[in-house]
């Protein structure tokens, strides 16, 4: 687990033992040769013993030493005895690991007792601000809204998790020239017909309409254009009408996020207008910084490093020739906000590849104002996009965009059928409950198991598919454990007291490590801000559940021991993969 040696936490009691063993020979390392202080020993898992040290390869050219000398040097003066069995070298330098029943079976006994399942918290508590989802006002939420909304809640829950305070920020599109003929079709077809056609969601055809109105007639184009300048101005008719838009767009869109799941509410709105106020505050300190240069008559920010195809410097246009302001200067007035008045250590931008280069200049602008100085930071969490069977953008048979709803009902309409062929005795009520999970669910993983800053292709059948690296499989497995206990309790086993056994077999022990590295999949996530790495996790666990559960018999085991400690692993299974699905944004159904 990358930067696992820098962790805080050693000699902690309940302990992922990859980040306790890279603790441990961290410090063996710093202690053989300062040069080597704060070198990763790259602890991986091993099919040759519990684990494998892999640092001496490299860390050796940089003493002048042969590998299996410097090896053998740690090996020497790394203090495992009260968790590993004797260590050995293996080949040019491997250290393999192998660690004590005892250990185990403690470990065991302490994450089982913990109610964040060994999941540490942060050393440093942060401010994280998130921005992400991002739907346009009067506009439908369609598939390209899927990524940054998943993604960006699955980050949210995550860093939560692990003990910062996440401000999360829903950059709306609400503000400039779209909204004065938005705003002239809802004055030509009535206010209360237009908050029917928008609270029921056909966010799409309202703006088509207006569009379209907009094209064919000059005069309505005229006025469109003056109720642009109208609502720069503040004119209060005028704000109203926008008002009933926003509004009316903000309770589709909590309907959209509450179907989806996400965390997202009406509070966590922080759409362009809220910073039209500040824009001219944010040109005249950037002025005063001397930072703007005079270009075509705008004003603008050239950050070094940024040209065009051409060559030539890239501008950011703060303020436009025409004395308007455009998506620079609120982005530029984001930033300062986020820094200045919600305290931001850290910013996260989840939005989608193309943005890079535009989000790169807001942010070195930022530096160059003395807005984002360190340790405070800001990130664009990029992400490619969603693609259809045939690898083009994934659209409709006519070639529009897919509304998200859409892609949901149909989700949820496609688990219904494969519910009900596995599931065939749950009542109607479970099976539309157990449905929704499913259908949701799978959509969601779909794209979170996918590495974020690639496109993957949308495949229904993969994504519902019960066998894999899905989210049905990840759900039947934590529905098979609590179908175990239910089992277990009629049979009148007592499932309070259970405990680890003092011996493990190879399936037990798996399972096991698996467990013991929920804390390093968490954290890894969470720094790396790959969610992919904790579905990979989930998988790994749920995988190993299912070989344990073929190789070793739980209810019917041969001792009163084994049995207790069966139950114990098949426990933590089922909680690890309720709470890591809930860190996606997914439910785990006690019944499939």
């Amino acid at each position: 687990m990358p930067g696992a040696a820098g962790r805080p936490g050693y000699g902690r009691s309940v302990a992922d033992p990859t980040v306790l063993l890279s603790e441990r020979f961290a410090g063996a390392l710093a202690a053989l040769d300062e040069s080597l202080r704060g070198a990763d020993p790259v602890v991986r898992r091993s099919d040759r013993a519990d684990y494998q040290v892999n640092g001496s390869m490299a860390l050796a050219k940089r003493t002048g030493r042969p590998p299996r000398d410097l090896a053998q040097d740690l090996v020497d003066r790394v203090e495992l005895a009260d968790i590993a069995l004797p260590l050995e070298i293996a080949g040019p330098g491997f250290i393999n690991v192998t660690l004590q029943d005892a250990f185990l079976a403690r470990a065991l006994a302490e994450t089982a007792a913990d109610p964040r399942l060994g999941v540490t918290p942060a050393a440093t508590t942060e401010t994280v601000v998130v921005d992400y989802s991002a739907p346009n006002v009067a506009k439908e939420m369609h598939v390209g809204h899927l990524r940054s909304t998943i993604i960006g809640d699955a980050l949210v829950r995550i860093t939560e998790f692990v003990g910062h305070k996440v401000i999360r920020q829903n950059h709306l599109g609400d503000w400039g020239t779209p909204f004065g003929m938005l705003i002239e079709h809802l004055l030509s077809v009535g206010e209360t017909e237009a908050a029917e056609e928008l609270s029921v969601g056909d966010l799409g055809r309202f703006y088509q309409e207006a569009r379209a109105a907009f094209d064919a007639d000059p005069d309505f184009a005229d006025r469109a254009r003056r109720r642009v300048v109208e609502l720069q101005a503040g004119d209060p008719q005028t704000l109203q009408q926008w008002q009933l838009l926003v509004d009316e767009s903000s309770r589709y869109f909590s309907s959209v996020y509450e179907r989806l799941g996400v965390l997202l509410t009406t509070a966590d709105q922080a759409g362009e207008s809220m910073y039209n106020p500040w824009l001219a505050d944010t040109v005249a300190e950037l002025d005063r910084l001397g930072l703007l240069v005079e270009s075509d008559g705008a004003l603008c920010v050239f950050p070094p490093g940024f040209t065009t195809r051409e060559g030539t410097p890239l501008p950011l246009i703060v303020r436009k020739s025409d004395g308007g302001f455009g998506y620079d200067a609120t982005d530029l007035a984001a930033i300062r906000y986020r820094l200045r008045d919600l305290g931001a250590d850290h910013i996260l931008y989840v939005v989608g590849a193309p943005q890079r280069e535009h989000l790169e200049m807001i942010i070195e602008t930022a530096r160059l104002a003395g807005w984002l100085v360190p340790p405070a930071r800001a990130e664009h969490v990029a992400f490619g996009s969603v693609l259809g069977a045939d690898r083009k953008m994934f659209r409709t048979r006519a070639g529009g965009s897919i509304r998200l709803v859409d892609l949901l009902d149909e989700a949820v309409e496609r688990a219904a059928r494969v519910v009900a062929e596995k599931a065939p005795g749950l009542s109607p009520e479970a099976a539309a409950a157990v449905s929704e999970a499913v259908g949701i669910g799978a959509v969601k993983y779909a794209d979170l198991s996918n590495d974020r800053v690639k496109d993957y292709a949308f495949d229904w059948d993969r994504m519902l598919d019960f066998t894999g690296n899905t989210a049905p499989y990840l759900q039947y497995a934590h529905a098979r454990v609590r179908s175990i206990f239910r089992r277990a309790e009629a049979d009148g086993v007592d499932v309070s007291s259970l405990a680890p056994a003092t011996e493990f077999q190879p399936a037990e022990r798996r399972l096991a490590l698996e467990i013991l590295s929920f804390d390093g999949a968490v954290h890894g996530t969470e720094a790396a801000l790959q969610p992919h790495r904790l579905c990979t996790y989930l998988f790994d666990l749920a995988s190993a559940f299912t070989d344990f559960y073929e190789s070793c018999p739980i209810l019917r085991a041969d001792t009163p021991e084994q049995l207790r400690s069966r139950l114990l692993l098949a426990d933590l299974t089922a909680r690890i993969l309720a709470q890591g699905l809930d860190l996606l944004g997914i439910g785990a159904p006690e019944r499939m």
